[in-house]
């Protein structure tokens, strides 16, 4: 086995990635920093996020409303120590991001564009057209390689990390290309492998969010907090799940339901407000929770629109006219057209909602450290916890920066006198972790495969785990995915080759979909309450006396994984009442 011996490995090449890399070289240039991905990083799925990234900008918003904004977004879940550190270090990030060439939009007087988004009471989100997420990755990227010690190691698929003497040393990867399997000694180790979404069947999330960061964590012993916090996006296209960004609606875009009715004036939403004015409703600019739950409402009223896809409502832009929407929106109007037929300009759309986002992940500090020393992560991978019960659209992408140069800060400090590795420990891990590869090659009677207990998890997932949860739906939920877990255990490998087996990712993959999955589900069941995004029909009132606390979902081996609580941590804002019936001020 190749022996790669680094000072920091970072797994994941997207945004958190490549801005945790940035700050190494820049910081520490005589570090030796191992960029680890399983695709090119420009394929990462930052390049997705379309609408924009939120920072104090204008003079007319500050920091303390940028902090109520989404601590009120989160149902009070989110650290506020963490919001705090966020809310000022977002502008820096976005306006060094500038200075790396990100092309943000501009107002006619040459500062900064800023547009409407959900949940946000003030204009603060910097965008580049509807393609801010592919701009920000590429300014990263291209900034990347100034730098020599950053290495890359694309189309590496991480395997298990490497723990000896209480701290993560490093991990195992294999090289998709030869199939190979690599040893990485690491003084330090990032996670920024992104979410978990897949483990859903109708979701905006590429491919490659399978959660193999989270599950690595997991299994080294770190746990995985607020997991049954799962964000469906509102306005997903019916057909392939993929995204129309709240950006739509930040330029005036409406809701309708098949009485031509902007129904979310229902539910609590506010009063039906003049079209094109979105900087003074709240309406389609509430916060994607209480937006995707209005949806289910209506369907279970019969109020949605009947299409080929399924049941659906109307998103009307016509009235923002082709000059707005080809400056501001091309992307969206390109998909409609694409895989809709659907132009815009002349039609509203069918939407409905869909998987978007974990809240949950690899439970970190301010400082983006875990409970393992030597382990840090930062991302959608990991729950610092920033976004509580309900992410904010449009904090996620500067979550990203602030985080990723966290980790990196972090990391350096910890390298600081670290002692001389016991290299015989970590070989012999990194043997175990190629064992567990080669079991899978030599297995010759496996009676499971991949594709049926994938659709079995996404089946039960949908059917039980989503925008609204019972009892008993997540009983059934827990014990399925429990006996998939063990039925995993039989899965057969049907490619034997080594040369890019795609075969056997999606066996691995689908391991650690299953333990995020687990652990989502027995969060989800313990969670007596509805908050923010994970709403009980069986218990339908937030329960602050019980549950401001965050879960932490610790790994059991293949027993089902323990939940305990850790307490949420609140410096100036006490629980209160989510009111967005009223314009914004």
């Amino acid at each position: 086995m190749e022996l790669i011996t680094t000072d920091v490995a970072i797994v994941g090449a997207g945004g958190a990635g490549l801005r945790a890399a940035i700050a190494l070289a820049q910081s520490a240039p005589a570090l030796r920093i191992a960029l680890i991905s399983k695709v090119y990083p420009m394929r990462s799925h930052t390049c997705a996020a379309e609408g924009g990234a939120a920072g104090v900008v204008k003079p007319d918003d500050s920091f303390d409303m940028h902090f109520d904004d989404t601590v009120g977004g989160g149902d009070w879940l989110s650290d506020q120590d963490c919001v705090e550190y966020f809310v000022r270090e977002a502008p820096k990030e976005l306006t060094q991001l500038e200075h790396w060439g990100c092309p943000w939009n501009r107002e006619a007087d040459g500062s900064v564009a800023v547009r409407p988004f959900g949940g946000m009471k003030k204009q603060r989100t910097w965008f580049a057209a509807d393609k801010s997420g592919f701009h920000i990755l590429h300014t990263l990227f291209q900034t990347t390689l100034q730098f020599p010690s950053i290495t890359r190691f694309d189309e590496y698929y991480a395997l298990d990390l490497l723990v000896d003497d209480g701290r993560c040393q490093g991990l195992t990867a294999m090289e998709m290309r030869s199939g190979m399997v690599k040893q990485f000694n690491a003084g330090a180790v990032i996670i920024a492998g992104g979410g978990a979404g897949r483990i859903f069947p109708f979701s905006t999330n590429g491919a490659i969010k399978t959660g193999d960061g989270m599950a690595m964590a997991y299994r080294a012993g770190v746990p995985l907090k607020d997991m049954e916090f799962v964000q469906y996006h509102p306005t997903g296209l019916p057909n392939t799940g993929s995204l129309l960004t709240e950006a739509c609606r930040g330029e005036g875009g409406v809701l309708v339901n098949k009485n031509g009715r902007r129904y979310l004036q229902d539910y609590g939403m506010g009063p039906e407000t003049p079209l094109g004015k979105p900087e003074l409703k709240t309406m389609e600019l509430g916060p994607r929770d209480r937006v995707s739950q209005a949806y289910w409402h209506e369907l279970q009223k019969g109020n949605t629109v009947s299409t080929q896809w399924g049941e659906c409502v109307m998103l009307d832009m016509r009235h923002l006219g082709e000059k707005t929407i080809n400056e501001r929106l091309p992307l969206v109007r390109e998909l409609a057209i694409a895989y809709l037929g659907v132009d815009i300009v002349t039609d509203a759309v069918p939407i409905r909602p869909v998987v978007h986002y974990m809240m949950g992940g690899i439970s970190t500090n301010t400082q983006a450290a875990t409970t393992l020393p030597g382990l840090f992560a930062a991302g959608e991978c990991a729950c610092v916890s920033l976004n509580g019960a309900n992410r904010l659209g449009s904090n996620s992408l500067v979550e990203l920066l602030v985080f990723g140069k966290s980790a990196a800060m972090s990391a350096i400090a910890h390298l600081q006198g670290l002692p001389a590795a016991n290299t015989a420990a970590l070989e012999a891990q990194a043997k175990e972790s190629q064992a567990r590869i080669r079991a899978l090659f030599s297995c010759t009677d496996g009676t499971e495969s991949m594709s049926g207990l994938r659709k079995e998890m996404m089946d039960t997932m949908e059917k039980n785990a989503g925008i609204y949860r019972t009892e008993a739906g997540l009983q059934e939920a827990v014990d399925k995915i429990q006996q998939l877990r063990q039925r995993y255990q039989n899965v057969v490998l049907n490619d034997k080759s080594n040369v890019f087996n795609t075969d056997l990712f999606q066996v691995l993959e689908l391991g650690s979909m299953l333990e995020c999955a687990s652990a989502l589900t027995v969060g989800a069941l313990a969670r007596r309450e509805s908050r923010g995004a994970h709403q009980r029909l069986d218990f339908v009132d937030r329960d602050d006396q019980n549950y401001l606390r965050h879960s932490m979902a610790h790994y059991q081996g293949q027993k089902m994984p323990t939940v305990d609580y850790l307490d949420v941590v609140i410096t100036k804002s006490p629980p209160g009442v989510r009111d967005y019936s009223g314009a914004h001020k």
